[in-house]
């Protein structure tokens, strides 16, 4: 086994490659990880097949030879108003989506794997011995935040997430798999963080369409983030209306979370929204050019995206996992929500860009749009 010096300095180098936190652990079976054939069996999971691989609940499987995990954590807590803030600023009174706050900037899979790399090359000038040392962003077959748990680097809170008493809940996780021995970062008779969520039930109960089956056990079907990016089929008619104005993932349960409040603000380029500048069709026309934003983004405009826009505009951003097909859907769905009526400033121009999508050959484009369209009127 290395030393602690070892742990120590991988900890250290973590942090100088722009990491928050970082902690090791042994590639070991832990007690959440064998809860997840129940929960499957349940069909909590629903369309999310990857999560039935077998080396999902444990660790000794996910690569041959692995005796231990590196998992580094980093903070995307951009200072924008959260989607739970009852105001929202007035240049904001069109109808609007809302992205969840960690697909605003680049691709988190990006930047995450970039610095992970990096600290795989670190890995191998420090140790001259061969080894294996594979780095995953939520590509590999591990569940991150078990193994962050027992890092030492938090809790698994009532809303299923891993919250950390003072960076709260808005950060990645990134792991690096290897063969190497290392010690981890806490001691044989150390455990784990304590659970801090007592007696709160803020997640449980704001989650607007119900998705906590109790505590710390979640119904991933009724999540509004697998609704708006892992379903590809119909958004269920129930949750509909609950789904509000989402249209790429949620953020409601993180939102209301009191750790939250106190969570430092990152000023990290890459994880500011997106700013794209006017679209040509608006210049020399009696529309005002305008610059549009992934912190909540007109309707109307991504109602206009054509496929080949989506994939220009979204090249590198996580949105694109959703495909133009999902977008367009969600869109439809929080158009239906935002109150939009003949008359009101723009009904006129947002009603031809949806009776457009209303004839598509697309059954599930064509069927959210007539129901956007029965909502606006």
């Amino acid at each position: 086994m290395m030393l602690l010096a070892d742990t120590l300095w991988i900890v250290d180098q973590a942090k100088i490659l722009g990491f928050d936190l970082c902690g090791l652990v042994r590639a070991e079976k832990f007690p959440e990880l064998e809860q997840m054939p129940d929960w499957l069996a349940r069909g909590y999971a629903g369309e999310m097949k990857y999560l039935e691989d077998p080396r999902r609940s444990d660790p000794q499987t996910a690569m041959p030879g692995i005796r231990s995990v590196i998992v580094c954590l980093l903070n995307y807590n951009t200072e924008r108003p959260l989607s739970s803030d009852p105001a929202l600023p007035i240049e904001y009174s069109k109808p609007t989506g809302w992205i969840s706050r960690y697909a605003w900037g680049d691709d988190y899979h990006d930047v995450l794997r970039e610095r992970l790399d990096a600290l795989v090359e670190s890995l191998r000038e420090r140790f001259t011995e061969p080894f294996e040392a594979r780095a995953y962003v939520d590509t590999g077959p591990i569940q991150e935040r078990v193994l962050a748990k027992y890092a030492g680097l938090g809790w698994l809170g009532k809303n299923t997430l891993l919250l950390n008493q003072m960076l709260g809940s808005f950060f990645f996780l990134g792991v690096i798999l290897t063969t190497l021995d290392l010690e981890p970062t806490l001691g044989e008779n150390e455990l784990p963080p304590p659970d801090l969520c007592g007696s709160c039930r803020r997640c449980l109960d704001a989650c607007p369409t119900q998705a906590f089956v109790e505590p710390y056990v979640m119904d991933a079907r009724k999540c509004i983030s697998y609704l708006t990016i892992e379903l590809r089929g119909s958004i269920p008619e129930e949750f509909r209306e609950p789904m509000g104005n989402h249209v790429f993932g949620c953020d409601i349960c993180q939102d209301v979370c009191p750790w939250n409040r106190r969570a430092p603000i990152v000023s990290t380029p890459q994880f500011q929204p997106r700013v794209f500048p006017a679209r040509e069709e608006n210049r020399g026309t009696s529309l005002p050019p305008q610059e549009e934003s992934l912190y909540l983004p007109r309707l109307e405009w991504l109602l206009g995206l054509s496929e080949v826009d989506f994939r220009e505009l979204f090249r590198g951003s996580a949105v694109k996992r959703a495909k133009w097909r999902g977008l367009m859907r969600n869109a439809c769905m929080a158009l239906g929500n935002s109150g939009l009526r003949p008359g009101m400033t723009d009904h006129g121009r947002i009603r031809s860009l949806v009776e457009r999508l209303a004839v598509s050959e697309d059954q599930v484009l064509a069927e959210s749009a007539r129901w956007a369209l029965s909502r606006i009127q």
